[in-house]
């Protein structure tokens, strides 16, 4: 005998490829790419989050209720955090935004301070399912180490707050046929 569940068989997949799943991905299997390279370490991304300012208007002769209409988008920064190591691609990137040992004029390197980055999300399989392309990101703070703790037991931490002008989607990354076992 056949059991279904009824509340599944009331809606559309959630997957076209793989219309036998039903969890959505999972949020701990994802890489950063810049410079057409993996960055090394990264154990925590912020969210993606983008906010549309409500502009409210009125007529002069209209009641007393206000029209609304999409103002301005605003894309929020995001943050990278990973163990501190020998790799140095945040610190050197954060000093092209502002080099103390830059000199007068040349503090910032204007021509390549800005990057755009991907970020993949992977299922548990290994295979990308998503990946977001974030555009013109540059390095707003920069987190070279955490607070130290003699007392503590976790891994010293770095990171970096991205200002970015924007992502979307990557439409060519497609939902992958997901294989089975046996």
């Amino acid at each position: 005998m056949l059991i279904t569940n009824s509340l599944a068989t009331n809606y559309m997949p959630q997957f076209s490829v793989n219309t036998h799943r039903f969890d959505p991905y999972k949020n701990f299997k994802f890489r950063v790419k810049w410079d057409g390279k993996y960055v090394a370490g990264i154990s925590k991304i912020s969210a993606l989050k983008r906010t549309t300012h409500v502009v409210a208007h009125r007529e002069g002769g209209a009641p007393n209720n206000n029209r609304k209409s999409p103002g301005r988008t605003e894309y929020e920064p995001i943050i990278l955090e990973r163990g501190v190591t020998h790799d140095q691609e945040f610190e050197k990137w954060a000093t092209k935004v502002w080099s103390p040992s830059g000199g007068l004029g040349s503090e910032c390197s204007l021509a390549d301070f800005r990057k755009d980055i991907i970020i993949e999300v992977y299922n548990e399989a290994g295979q990308c399912v998503l990946a977001y392309k974030i555009f013109r990101c540059w390095v707003s703070e920069f987190t070279a180490l955490l607070d130290l703790d003699a007392n503590g037991n976790a891994v010293a931490i770095e990171s970096i707050k991205l200002v970015n002008e924007g992502w979307e989607r990557d439409s060519d990354v497609q939902e992958p046929h997901e294989p089975s076992l046996g």
